[in-house]
Parts: structure tokens; C-alpha cells; sequence
């Protein structure tokens, strides 16, 4: 079976998701990321000509990659446009264009003005050239859609004359996202029994959101390589997912590929933090509610045989399986993550704490794991955690042109400690000051990967803020939530719930019952 090709394009195509735009270390960053350890193919970073800063950019990354041995796979968009693009690519070290040409006889008439003959001749010249300064050209043909839709006769005259030059490869994109998976089936079928001998890419967008299926229909239809964006990047609706394309590509088609999915949860939270654009809870591989079980039934059947497991395993991609609180969890939802707290309790007991659960999600709390042993303290009435560590008092000053200042009193046991720092922000300064006194008594501390607020619409000033921090804490990620009018106080609450479950667990406070 043919080894399917995957070139990611999310520093060029994804770059153009409105308002993400990538510095030059974000994007070193992502380009080692997806060559060293997801193992792409390939991948394209910028469009020539665009700006300065473009070019020192690219420079970087094709300094790198030459160092890496890696430049073949290093991309950049360029234009016909004679030998503009291809002497900026050259100044900035690269080794590949993909060269924008037109796939539709409307782009071709209504944009450039020229008859197909000539923007032929317009695009072998460019490719002539660049074998002169040994770069190798593959071809877009933009709105190849639209091209196959209203004039097949044009796009089969353009890849017959591009077939005769030294192109390596044709890229098919469905540029405005405008085809269904029969669509995309025929006329890449098309394209590869007429052209056996030509590698077809096939490039698609997501306005309807067929991209993933349509992905899945070319490479049934033949094509040999696929483009992909980290999460979707890309203009209005974006392009077909990295994740969700490796996920057909290895359990449905079942064709080889050189990607590591175990990486996949990493680099999309990378380019998460990157961007700015938050990973929908439900988007499916890399979101967070993908391997998380809501329902009660479903806990109870996986308690006894594994019954809703399906071949997404997290463990593949760096994940592990979680079971949701809220109004629909039933007593093996509680039972499975009381486990993972090394908490037991008896049947009453469980009874009452699955009933406060319950009541919690009926509000529309969010319930955390972590919250459990405040919530059996609660109702039990007993001492499930043992605040070790409080926080005796605290003070933030923040006036206009200085740095944020925090002085904190913590007390860890029978000992007080004080500490004084300034932070980016209050709650910067407070972390300081905290990790301070950590650093000094040699402590242990987890790492913050995640800070959500979430304020109730209506735009009440004086509304609760709920704030919920995801934690790294020798490699196992938990959350804690603050629940407070003030933002900074809310992050506060969760950043002391934090400091006390790692205590319990450390010193094994948390105390298991039976009844």
C-alpha cells in the first residue's frame, strides 16, 4: 500500500485563521515540534513576499532545518510572478515553492486577465528558473474545485502541460471549501487515473465541515499526499485537522503514514497557547471531553467489561480516559474517580455524595475530581482533607506604572512563612511569592498549563467569577476551582485547594472509610 504524505500548512494556511499570527521562536517551535516528534511529512511556513519580518523568519527556520538535515521538507508559498518569489525564497534559504497558480478558467479570466496558454507559459518559465537555482516546484491549482465544477476542459489542459516539466508534485485544493465526499472522490479519481504517473495532494477546507470526510474520499480516490493544519487553522472555517485526518488515516483507511499521534495532544496544545484559540471541549482527538465519559450507564459498563471503550484509547495519544460529575453521573462515575484519589467510601456514604453531586450539576456547577473530598467533607461532616496549608493573610498592591506587588503569610503546618513579590499581574505576583517560600524550604510545585475564568452573561459587575486552573504535577494534570466576586481571589481559593491536595497526597492525609 502507498505511504500517504502528510504536509502540514499551519504557519502558512493556518496562520490566516483571522487574528493568529505566529513570532519567529512560536514558530521555530512548531516546526520542530512537527518535523522531530509528530513526524510530518512535510510542511509549508509562509508566503514569499509578504514582509521583512517574514523573510528573517523563514530564514530561521531554514537555518535550522539545513543544520537538521531536513530542508527538502521545509515549504513557502510562492507566486508567478516571474523571479520575485523565487529569489525571496532563495535569500531566505529555502528549497521548495508551491507555486500558486490558477485551477479555474473564472480565476484565470477574472483575476489574472490572460488566456491559459499564456499563464502555462507564465508557469513553466517560473519552474525553468527554478531548477536554475536548484529549487524544486510543486504546483497549486487554486480553486481547483470550482475548476472541476465549471471547467474540466482548463484544469485537464493545465496539468497536462505542468505534467511535462520537472514538477514534483500537484497540490488539488478545494479552496473555498465547496465539495461533498462524492464530489471530491470523482474528481480526484479523475485526476489520478488520468494522471497515474503524477503525485496529487489534496488540499481541503472546512465550510461545510466536510473536510475530514472529504480527506478520507481522496485518498480512497488515489491521491498520495494530504494537507493539514494543528487544530483546524485556517481561513474562515479552516482546514482538515491534523489529529482527525491521522485518526481515519490509521483506524478506517488503514494506510501507512510516518506520524506519531502520541505527540498529537502535545503539539495541538501548543499551537493552542500559540494562537490564542482555545481547543473546543468537543472537538474530537484533542479536545478535552473526547475521552471523558458523562454518562452513569456508561461508567457502569466500562466498571464491568470495558463496554463503551472504542479504538480511540487515550493512552495512544497521550491521554487517559476520565469520568464526568455532574446530573448525569451515577455512583461509577464517583466510584472511578474516588479511586483515582485513593478515597473509599461505603455504600451510604457514597449514596449521599452521589445525591450532592447530582444536586451540584442540576445548578450548572462545574464539578472537578478534585473537588470530591471537599464535597464528602461537606456532606459527611467529617475530615476528608486536612487543610495543611493555609494562607494567613495576603496583600496585593497594584499602582499605575509599577509592577503589580503581593506579600503573603502561609502557613505550612505549625510554621508561618512571609514572602514579598511583584508579577506581571496580582495573581503573577502572588504565584511568586508562593513558589518563594517553596524554592526556600525545598518544595516541591506543580506547573500552571491552563487558567480559565468563566463570568455568567448579563454583565453584572458584582456577578461570582469562577475560576478553574489545570495543574502539572509530576506529570499527572489536575484541575481546582475558586468560586469568588473578585477574579484574583478566585484563582486564589483554587491555588490553596491545589497546595492541599498534593500535601494529602504526599503525605497520605486523605483518609480512606468504610461504612
Amino acid at each position: 500500500m502507498r505511504t500517504i504524505e502528510v504536509m502540514d500548512t499551519t504557519l502558512r494556511d493556518g496562520e490566516q485563521t483571522t487574528g493568529v499570527s505566529f513570532n519567529d521562536a512560536e514558530k521555530l517551535t512548531i516546526t520542530r515540534l512537527l518535523l522531530d516528534e509528530v513526524k510530518v511529512n512535510r510542511i509549508e511556513v509562509a508566503s514569499a513576499r509578504v514582509s521583512e519580518g517574514e523573510r528573517k523568519a523563514v530564514q530561521r527556520l531554514t537555518k535550522w532545518a539545513k543544520d537538521h538535515n531536513c530542508l527538502e521538507r521545509i515549504e513557502v508559498l510562492g507566486f508567478v510572478d516571474g523571479t520575485t518569489s523565487l529569489d525571496w525564497i532563495n535569500d531566505a534559504g529555502g528549497k521548495v515553492i508551491n507555486l500558486l497558480t490558477k485551477g479555474s478558467l473564472k480565476h484565470l479570466t477574472g483575476q489574472l486577465r490572460k488566456t491559459k496558454e499564456e499563464h502555462l507559459a507564465d508557469i513553466v518559465f517560473v519552474i525553468k528558473e527554478a531548477e536554475k537555482r536548484g529549487i524544486t516546484v510543486n504546483v497549486y491549482l487554486e480553486d481547483w474545485s470550482n475548476g472541476m465544477l465549471n471547467s474540466p476542459d482548463y484544469v485537464e489542459f493545465m496539468i497536462n502541460g505542468i505534467g511535462k516539466t520537472s514538477v514534483k508534485r500537484i497540490m488539488l485544493p478545494d479552496t473555498l471549501g465547496i465539495l461533498n465526499p462524492d464530489q471530491t472522490y470523482e474528481f480526484c479519481k479523475t485526476m489520478t487515473q488520468k494522471f497515474p504517473d503524477i503525485h496529487f495532494d489534496y488540499h481541503a477546507h472546512n465550510d461545510y465541515d466536510l473536510s475530514v470526510a472529504n480527506v478520507f474520499y481522496a485518498i480512497k480516490a488515489g491521491v498520495r499526499g494530504i494537507h493539514t493544519t494543528v487544530n483546524g487553522l485556517g481561513e474562515r472555517a479552516g482546514n482538515a485537522p491534523l489529529a482527525s485526518v491521522v485518526g481515519i488515516l490509521n483506524d478506517h483507511l488503514k494506510v501507512p503514514n510516518t506520524i506519531d499521534e502520541s505527540k498529537l495532544t502535545k503539539i495541538s496544545r501548543m499551537v493552542e497557547t500559540f494562537s490564542g484559540l482555545r481547543i473546543p471541549a468537543n472537538k474530537p482527538l484533542t479536545g478535552e471531553n473526547v475521552f471523558t465519559q458523562c454518562s452513569g450507564v456508561h461508567a457502569d459498563g466500562d466498571n464491568k467489561d470495558n463496554l463503551y471503550f472504542n479504538k480511540l484509547m487515550p493512552e495512544r495519544f497521550g491521554r487517559v480516559r476520565r469520568y464526568a460529575l455532574g446530573k448525569t453521573s451515577g455512583k461509577a462515575n464517583i466510584k472511578k474517580n474516588l479511586e483515582e484519589l485513593g478515597i473509599e467510601l461505603g455504600p451510604e456514604e457514597m449514596k449521599k455524595v452521589t445525591q450532592r453531586v447530582i444536586e451540584l450539576g442540576d445548578k450548572k456547577e462545574n464539578v472537578t475530581p478534585e473537588d470530591l473530598p471537599y464535597i464528602i467533607s461537606d456532606v459527611l461532616k467529617t475530615e476528608r482533607i486536612d487543610n495543611h496549608i493555609k494562607l494567613k493573610n495576603y496583600h496585593l498592591a497594584i499602582v499605575q506604572g509599577l509592577k503589580p506587588v503581593a506579600t503573603i503569610s502561609l502557613q505550612i503546618g505549625k510554621e508561618v512563612y512571609n514572602e514579598t513579590s511583584v508579577g506581571d499581574g496580582q495573581y503573577d505576583a502572588f504565584m511568586k511569592a508562593l513558589w518563594r517560600i517553596y524554592e526556600k524550604l525545598g518544595k516541591e510545585h506543580p506547573t500552571l498549563i491552563d487558567y480559565w475564568v468563566s463570568i455568567p452573561p448579563g454583565g453584572k459587575t458584582d456577578a461570582l467569577v469562577e475560576t478553574v486552573i489545570t495543574w502539572d504535577y509530576k506529570n499527572q494534570e489536575f484541575k481546582t476551582r475558586g468560586l469568588d466576586a473578585d477574579q484574583t481571589e478566585a484563582a486564589i481559593k483554587a491555588t490553596m485547594k491545589m497546595l492541599n491536595i498534593i500535601e494529602n497526597k504526599e503525605n497520605g492525609l486523605i483518609i480512606n472509610s468504610k461504612s
